[in-house]
């Protein structure tokens, strides 16, 4: 399995300074600052970059297990919501909440949502977050 990476580099203090990022392959990059991050400004941050491989990751999971059991989506749509909040003296992530709405021929809400919770366990993202508490609504729409 191939190895993947990303970069980022930050300039100046924390408060007064910016970054940019990019992942490896360059199809993504942008800049972040202390004001994207811990308040409203316009721009990208750490944890939308979680949000969306956290979705992405989960909705790969979702579509490839219930192909696995027989069922073909047609379609997987998920938002990662990712709360960023004060911790003790610092900062963390504090929950991570998954809504996810698919559209699968032939199952039931049932089926679906088991699905949705094996992908919620299984999907390698949401292993790689297991000290953050992950939420999941899961809504068959067919």
């Amino acid at each position: 399995m191939p190895s993947r990476k990303a970069e980022a580099e930050w300039n100046g203090t924390l408060r007064e300074g910016n970054g940019q990022f990019k992942v490896g392959s360059g199809k993504v990059s942008g800049a972040y600052s202390f004001p994207t991050r811990f308040e409203e400004a316009p721009g990208t941050n750490p944890e939308e970059l979680i949000g969306a491989a956290h979705a992405s990751c989960f909705s790969m999971a979702l579509s490839g297990g219930l192909t696995k059991a027989g069922h073909k989506p047609t379609k997987i749509h998920t938002t990662a919501t990712v709360h960023l909040e004060k911790v003790g003296e610092g900062f963390g992530i504090t929950r991570i909440d998954l809504d996810t709405t698919g559209q699968v021929p032939g199952i039931d809400q049932a089926t679906f949502q088991q699905a949705a919770e094996g992908a919620k366990e299984n999907c390698p993202v949401s292993k790689a977050l297991t000290g953050v508490k992950i939420s999941l609504k899961a809504t068959l729409k067919n």
